[in-house]
């Protein structure tokens, strides 16, 4: 069962990345840092929560797995050269800020 609400959770948490970054992603990817830092505040919330095991295999590891991309940031990071460093930078700071927020909301 597990295994299943990772994947329904990470069939929702997948596209929504692609969309996010179809639409924000330009000269900047704004999208992939988007989606990292809404990923990180949301499970930061679940941790602090503490939710069940199901609720965190759904949303936790499935949703925010699938929504979430390191891989992207590291090419993007790559591809934008000397900038990628400030982008790098500010991509890190601002999804442990938002883990850190959401975990203080829950």
């Amino acid at each position: 069962m597990t295994v299943l609400l990772v994947a329904l959770g990470a069939a929702v948490g997948a596209p929504l990345r692609f969309v996010v970054a179809t639409w924000l992603d330009d000269e900047v990817p704004w999208g992939t840092l988007t989606v990292n830092v809404v990923g990180s505040f949301v499970l930061g919330l679940l941790v602090a929560l503490s939710v069940d095991a199901d609720a965190y295999a759904l949303l936790g590891v499935g949703f925010c797995g699938g929504l979430t991309t390191y891989s992207s940031f590291a090419v993007q990071t790559a591809r934008l050269g000397r900038r990628g460093t400030a982008y790098a930078a500010a991509t890190i700071v601002v999804s442990v800020a938002a883990a850190a927020l959401g975990y203080t909301v829950g």
